[in-house]
């Protein structure tokens, strides 16, 4: 199991999970199969269309797991109360968003049609820093409540005249508006929140994935109810089509998203499963490197074969997804065996340390 034990290299002084890097590895992956692959829309008696799982849901699972990496930093089950090390993470956290939100725009700038997370992860970030000394019934309670008021109130953000316009366009991509914070915060502070659970206890994880299935069900269950409604405030607010920022996607999404932690988490409890998914648990011990890699490996293909990297019709002709996948899950592997931590993830660990302020490295 040496292979094995190179890609549980602790990150920021904390073990590893095994089941949250295999979740995350799946987000990747399934971020990127929404982007290349054309999926029709999910039909049950149309196995042709399961695919469509992957659409909304995929994003929503990695700002969930974004909750989880900062929970489990900043103390995981006993959260820091107080005093250097809370201080440090604080600061840790906070340059990490400035840094990615930097890479994000950068990955916007390679013209690529895809709207990237990374700005909207940033801003995320950010919100999360005054709930570190939160407890975990606490954060559960908020995100419960901002996951059945917010889709209320989205529409009136979503109409809001900022977004108007040119320079609505540029503030939209600036703060990742295709994945709106306002609404995409609960899911963040429910990954907080199961990172304060200990996601490490079986009945932690039993227990989460019978609450996301049943949250699951409901949610989609209610959509579903509520498809033929007239009135078009209903409609948008109930509705779970992927992207929505609906209650029906909020709820039955989020609830999918806990759910395949919880799973995952189970799953890797077995060292020889865990040891089977091992390749995908490498992608997602560095989502940052496969997640910008295969935007710019797209760019680079893109530019060769089509001479236009915002085709998106031309480059799904060309049936990447295939080679992508393999090629990300491929490349991590290899570097998580014999390097370890991934090398944009090294980067920024990096940068972090160098732009912290002295005084709080010193005092940590």
């Amino acid at each position: 199991m040496a292979a094995a034990s190179a890609v549980d290299t602790t990150w920021n002084g904390a073990g590893r999970l095994r089941g949250v890097d295999l979740a995350r590895g799946l987000a990747v992956l399934g971020m990127l199969a929404a982007h290349l692959l054309d999926i029709p829309e999910g039909e049950w008696s149309r196995p042709e269309t399961w695919g469509d799982i992957v659409n909304g849901r995929s994003s929503i699972l990695f700002a969930t797991l974004a909750g989880v990496s900062i929970g489990l930093v900043s103390g995981g089950p006993e959260p820091l109360a107080t005093g250097p090390r809370l201080r440090r993470v604080r600061w840790a956290i906070g340059i990490r968003a400035a840094l990615l939100w930097l890479i994000g725009m950068l990955l916007i700038a390679t013209g690529v049609p895809v709207y990237v997370i990374l700005p909207a992860y940033a801003v995320l970030f950010l919100l999360a820093l005054p709930l570190l000394r939160w407890r975990a019934r606490r954060l559960w309670t908020l995100a419960a409540g901002l996951a059945f008021v917010m889709p209320w109130l989205q529409p009136a953000f979503a109409a809001l005249p900022v977004w108007d316009g040119d320079v609505g366009e540029e503030i939209s991509l600036a703060v990742g508006w295709h994945y709106p914070v306002t609404v995409w915060v609960a899911f963040l502070v429910a990954g907080l929140a199961l990172a304060r659970s200990d996601l490490t206890a079986a009945r932690t994880q039993l227990r989460t994935l019978g609450a996301g299935a049943v949250l699951a069900a409901v949610g989609y269950g209610v959509a579903a109810t509520t498809s033929d409604l007239g009135e078009p405030y209903l409609a948008a607010v109930l509705t779970a089509r992927p992207h929505s920022s609906g209650l029906g996607e909020v709820i039955g999404s989020g609830g999918f998203a806990l759910a395949v932690i919880a799973a995952c988490q189970l799953l890797c409890r077995s060292t020889v499963a865990s040891a089977v998914v091992l390749p995908l648990r490498a992608v997602g011990s560095m989502p940052l490197t496969a997640y910008a890699g295969q935007i710019i490996a797209w760019a680079l293909v893109a530019a060769i074969a089509l001479g236009d990297v915002a085709d998106l019709g031309g480059m799904r002709d060309l049936h990447p997804f295939g080679a992508f996948a393999l090629g990300t899950v491929a490349f991590c592997t290899v570097w998580a065996v014999l390097l370890g931590r991934g090398p944009l993830e090294t980067a920024l660990v990096a940068a972090t340390r160098w732009i912290m302020p002295h005084r709080v490295r010193v005092a940590s």
